[in-house]
């Protein structure tokens, strides 16, 4: 019998509290190597506690939390270029253009500045961005900006991408297009990817696995989406209304694109 890939991220039986509150609830989550998990909640159930215990800004109050075999709140400088993060919000430098943006990692990094522009270059033109090194953020729309976010977050080459609401501000067609490019993307590269989202359509189209919880921060359905259920309209229609019933709500009242 053929052994399970190792998990790159392993929560296990996590709780964490706000001033009392509880957030996460024993909360058990493991991300194989190679593999893009969507972590589906409404606001309020604990996602992005979760996501930010992977980050390691925040310790759990019991269980442990490992990334690539380490602690991230203990072992930083273990995870140094082996993790990054794309946010709702692009958090571009606003007095820097788009390359310089996305070069910004790699020199923290230590990398060479010609090295570093030439690299951001090249993952602008990855995630079609090429011809608008030189802009500015207040020259970009929402999506070119998402665009940018996720090359400096990719430039770095981690093993393990997370991503948090990165497609939730954006429009249906720019929303769609994006997270058809970047799944494309983190798929052929091979990459490790834990996203949160509030949105079903984010998780069926980019997720190898779904999995939905509920305040706080509960295990409420697990499914594999498929690329035959993705194809197919009316077998995709049926998972988000699973999806969205595990969610606690009408699917008609909760917003999925």
């Amino acid at each position: 019998m053929t052994a399970p890939p190792p998990s790159t991220i392993d929560i296990s039986n996590v709780t964490h509290r706000f001033n009392g509150q509880l957030a996460v609830d024993d909360l058990s989550l493991a991300v194989a190597a190679g593999e893009t998990v969507a972590l589906v909640g409404r606001t309020g159930a604990g996602k992005s506690t979760a996501l930010h215990l992977v980050m390691g800004t925040i310790a759990p109050h019991a269980g442990t939390v490992r990334v690539a075999g380490v602690d991230p709140c203990r072992d930083v400088a273990a995870l140094r270029g082996k993790l990054a993060i794309s946010f709702q919000n692009d958090r571009l430098l606003p007095w820097r253009t788009a390359v310089e943006n996305v070069a910004f990692g790699l020199e923290i990094l230590g990398h060479a500045r010609s090295d570093c522009r030439r690299r951001a270059r090249d993952w602008l033109a990855r995630v079609k961005m090429a011809g608008a090194e030189e802009k500015y953020a207040h020259e970009l729309s929402g999506g070119m900006r998402q665009r940018v976010s996720l090359a400096r977050a990719l430039a770095v080459d981690p093993a393990i991408l997370l991503l948090d609401e990165s497609f939730s501000q954006l429009d249906h067609v720019t929303s769609q297009e994006l997270r058809r490019d970047v799944s494309r993307l983190i798929h052929a590269l091979g990459k490790t990817c834990l996203f949160v989202t509030h949105r079903i359509d984010d998780a069926i189209e980019m997720a190898d696995r779904v999995v939905v919880v509920r305040a706080p921060a509960r295990v409420a359905l697990e499914v594999r989406p498929s690329d035959a259920v993705r194809g197919n309209p009316e077998r995709a229609a049926r998972l988000h209304d699973d999806i969205a019933a595990a969610l606690g709500g009408d699917e008609r009242t909760l917003e999925s694109t």
